[in-house]
């Protein structure tokens, strides 16, 4: 997943939804487009998804899947709605990120219908309460697992939270690892990588076929990975904070869960003000771990799955 970095919250803010679907056959020579600018002249974002790829700019998103059968599948949608009225610094950041994640849900349901029968068709609502029952495990497991095992060790103020931290950290990490083994996610993760370098060949200015597409890195700055990193650090600062005010257990733990919004719009500002200065020396240092993180998130892509990104990222620039 990447983040767009526009003026508003990522790639959020557009008007209301239309639909358009096209299919593809797979060509022996993909076809090439020029990607200096976009018809709105928007920043990218975008995300991997089953067997394809979603990309989107803040008025829509297309996600193209490859089919069973070989054929290329592209649904073109116009985002969701971001309110100018939460665009303020770190609010677009909560704010935005909730209708980045609803226009991900819908392309990620899309995706996978497309590769289930006509009888097996996963509706929206069964796919977000799959997520939800994921999301509350997630808190659990990164979450829950570190702050006890911190308080086991039984200690106090600020090495609590950052043995907590460095535990948040190592269960993230080896999350990331387990994952990346899986045959299913070595394949998301392929798609994801196709998804960066897609991009980055777009924002090169240069020309998009599969020859120049499969130069550029599949670790993007922008990326999702890096703002799960950021997360995780600046939750580290702020419950640092919080042990200052109080040491009861209970109201260190709800904190965790309490200011997850406000740990993500400002990891938000963050990763954009590392996106506007990527080439300064400092920051480069500072975006590194995510970079080096994409190392697990991010795979190298077949020829097919760089065609796949193309036609996802042909459906919102033109």
């Amino acid at each position: 997943m990447k983040l767009s970095s526009s003026s508003g919250a990522g790639s959020v803010e557009t008007s209301s939804p239309s639909h358009s679907r096209h299919s593809f056959r797979s060509p022996s020579d993909s076809p090439s487009l020029s990607s200096s600018h976009s018809s709105s002249g928007l920043p990218i974002g975008g995300q991997a998804v089953i067997e394809g790829v979603m990309m989107r700019n803040k008025e829509k998103y297309s996600v193209a899947v490859r089919l069973p059968s070989g054929k290329i599948n592209v649904k073109t949608k116009q985002s969701s709605p971001f309110p100018q009225l939460f665009n303020v610094i770190f609010i677009r950041g909560m704010v935005g990120l909730g209708y980045m994640l609803k226009d991900g849900l819908d392309a990620l349901v899309w995706s996978s219908n497309q590769q289930l029968g006509t009888d097996e068709q996963l509706s929206t609502k069964e796919l977000f309460f799959t997520l939800s029952i994921s999301f509350c495990f997630a808190l659990l497991f990164f979450v829950g697992l570190p702050f006890l095992t911190a308080h086991l060790i039984l200690v106090k103020g600020i090495w609590f939270d950052l043995l907590d931290g460095l535990f948040r950290i190592i269960v993230f990490v080896s999350y990331l690892l387990i994952i990346s083994r899986m045959n299913d996610m070595k394949t998301l993760f392929e798609y994801h990588g196709a998804e960066h370098k897609t991009i980055y060949c777009y924002e090169a200015q240069r020309p998009l076929t599969i020859d120049n597409v499969r130069i550029f890195p599949r670790q993007h700055h922008r990326c999702g990975t890096s703002f799960l990193f950021l997360v995780v650090v600046i939750s580290i600062i702020l419950f640092s904070l919080v042990s200052l005010l109080s040491s009861l257990w209970w109201v260190k733990l709800s904190s965790r869960i309490l200011l997850l919004p406000v740990i993500a719009g400002i990891s938000y500002e963050l990763l954009k003000l590392g996106d506007k200065f990527q080439h300064h020396r400092v920051f480069k240092l500072f975006l590194l771990p995510g970079l080096w993180l994409q190392k697990i998130t991010t795979k190298e892509p077949s020829d097919k799955q760089i065609e796949v990104a193309m036609k996802a990222l042909q459906g919102v620039v033109r």
